[in-house]
C-alpha cells in the first residue's frame, strides 16, 4: 500500500534549470494497480538531473493525493498490488490555466501553493484516465501533458468508435457487434460472428471483464461480466493468427508518426487467451522481441500502426496490435494511447530493441509533450 506525503514540500532552492513534472498515477478505473506499477518504472527511470519529479497519486475513489518519490512503494509484493491511499495531503489543479498550478491542502485543510508545474505524465490506464476526462482537465489548466489529446484518446478508449474509425480510414478489422443487453445479439449475428467470440467491455482495458465464449449457453454470462465494468460490451469474432503488437511515436521534428519493430506474445496453454493474469502476474508468459516475421509482414505491420495512430488522431504514443493471419495479412486488433510502462510492457520494450532505451523514450515523451503544448493542433 501507498504511503502518501502529509507535509508541505519545500521548493526554495529549486534548480530552475530542471523541468517540473508532475507523474500522475493510480485512478478510478479497474487498471489502477497497473497504473502504479507503470509508475514505479518511470520514476526509477527518469532522469533527474533534467526532471523535478512530483509523484502524484489518485486514490480509487478520485482522490489526488501528494505521494512519496519511492518506486518501491509502487511494486507488487508477490501477488499483492499497490494501491494509492487517502492518508496523504489532498492536491488539486484548477482549471484556470491562471492559477497558478497545483495546489496542496494539508489534512486540516489549510491551503498551500505546490506550484507551476511544466508537463504531466499521465500515467493512467482506462477510465477517468485515459479516456479524455483527465486530459481535458490539463487542457482547461493549460498545462502540456504526454499523450494523446481529448478526441484521440476518448477514441482509443471506446473499442466501438476506435473501430468504426479505423474502418472509415479503409484500415482492416474483424466483425464485431456493440449489443447493451444478451438479447440485442441476431441469428444472423451469430451466423456472420460464428464461434468461438470474445466478450468484452467496450471502454476498459487490460483484458478485464474479457471472456472467451465457446458455446452460445455461456454468452448472457459472459455479457453479464462484462456489464461489471461497462454497459455497452462489444462482441467480436475469433481471428486466427499470430498476437502482433507494435509501437508508435511521434517525431521530434514533425513528420509522420515511426513504429517501432514489432513484437510477438506467446501466452501459456493453460490460458484461454491473453488475459489479466496471463498479462501481468504469469511467469510463463513468453515474447519475442522482436517479433520473427517476413520482412514484408514486419513492414506492414509497422505501416498499419502507423496508419492506425493517424487515424484516431493520436499524439506522442500508441501500442497498436494487431493479428497476423497464416496467410501473412494484418488484422488490426485495438490501440492503446497509454499502453503499459511496467517492467514487462512491451511498449519500451519494442523501443528497445528498436534503439532507444527506457530513460530516452520517458525523455522523448515529455520533449514531444512540451513541444505540443495545449489547444488546437
Amino acid at each position: 500500500m501507498l504511503r502518501t506525503e502529509s507535509r508541505f514540500p519545500v521548493m526554495v532552492g529549486r534548480m530552475a534549470a530542471r523541468i517540473r513534472v508532475a507523474v500522475l498515477f493510480g485512478g478510478r478505473s479497474t487498471e489502477h494497480e497497473i497504473s502504479c506499477i507503470s509508475a514505479s518504472s518511470v520514476l526509477r527511470a527518469i532522469d533527474r538531473e533534467r526532471y523535478e519529479v512530483i509523484p502524484i497519486g489518485i486514490t480509487p475513489e478520485g482522490r489526488w493525493v501528494w505521494a512519496h518519490d519511492d518506486p518501491a512503494a509502487l511494486e507488487p509484493k508477490g501477488r499483492e498490488l499497490p494501491t494509492v491511499t487517502g492518508d496523504g495531503s489532498h492536491v488539486a489543479l484548477p482549471a484556470d490555466p491562471t492559477a497558478g498550478g497545483l495546489r496542496i491542502l494539508d489534512l486540516n485543510g489549510a491551503a498551500g501553493a505546490l506550484g507551476k508545474v511544466d508537463v504531466v505524465f499521465p500515467l493512467l490506464h482506462g477510465t477517468f484516465g485515459e479516456d479524455g476526462t483527465v486530459q481535458g482537465l490539463l487542457e482547461m489548466a493549460g498545462v502540456p501533458y504526454v499523450g494523446s489529446g481529448v478526441f484521440g484518446s476518448a477514441a482509443g478508449m471506446d473499442k466501438v468508435h476506435m473501430k468504426a474509425l479505423l474502418r472509415a480510414a479503409s484500415l482492416p478489422v474483424g466483425p464485431y457487434v456493440v449489443v447493451r443487453s444478451p438479447d440485442e445479439l441476431t441469428d444472423a449475428d451469430r451466423e456472420r460472428l460464428g464461434l468461438p467470440v470474445f466478450v468484452k467491455p467496450a471502454r476498459s482495458g487490460s483484458s478485464v471483464g474479457i471472456s472467451k465464449v465457446k458455446k452460445w449457453g455461456d454468452f448472457e454470462s459472459a455479457v453479464a461480466d462484462a456489464r461489471k465494468h461497462d454497459p455497452k460490451v462489444l462482441v467480436e469474432a475469433a481471428v486466427e493468427g499470430r498476437e502482433i503488437e507494435c509501437a508508435v511515436l511521434d517525431r521530434l521534428g514533425g513528420g509522420p508518426p515511426e513504429a517501432s519493430l514489432p513484437a510477438e506474445i506467446f501466452v501459456p496453454e493453460q490460458y484461454e487467451f491473453y488475459d489479466y493474469e496471463a498479462k501481468y502476474l504469469s511467469e510463463d508468459t513468453r515474447f519475442a522481441v522482436p517479433a520473427d516475421l517476413p520482412h514484408g509482414v514486419t513492414a506492414a505491420v509497422r505501416d498499419v500502426a502507423c496508419r492506425a495512430f493517424t487515424a484516431l488522431d493520436c499524439a506522442g504514443l500508441a501500442r497498436v496490435d494487431v493479428f497476423v493471419r497464416p496467410d501473412g495479412a494484418v488484422l488490426l486488433n485495438e490501440v492503446n494511447t497509454m499502453p503499459g510502462f511496467t517492467p514487462v510492457s512491451m511498449f519500451p520494450r519494442m523501443w528497445a530493441a528498436t534503439g532507444v532505451n527506457y530513460s530516452e523514450l520517458i525523455d522523448r515523451l515529455l520533449r514531444l509533450a512540451l513541444v505540443r503544448g495545449t489547444g488546437l493542433h
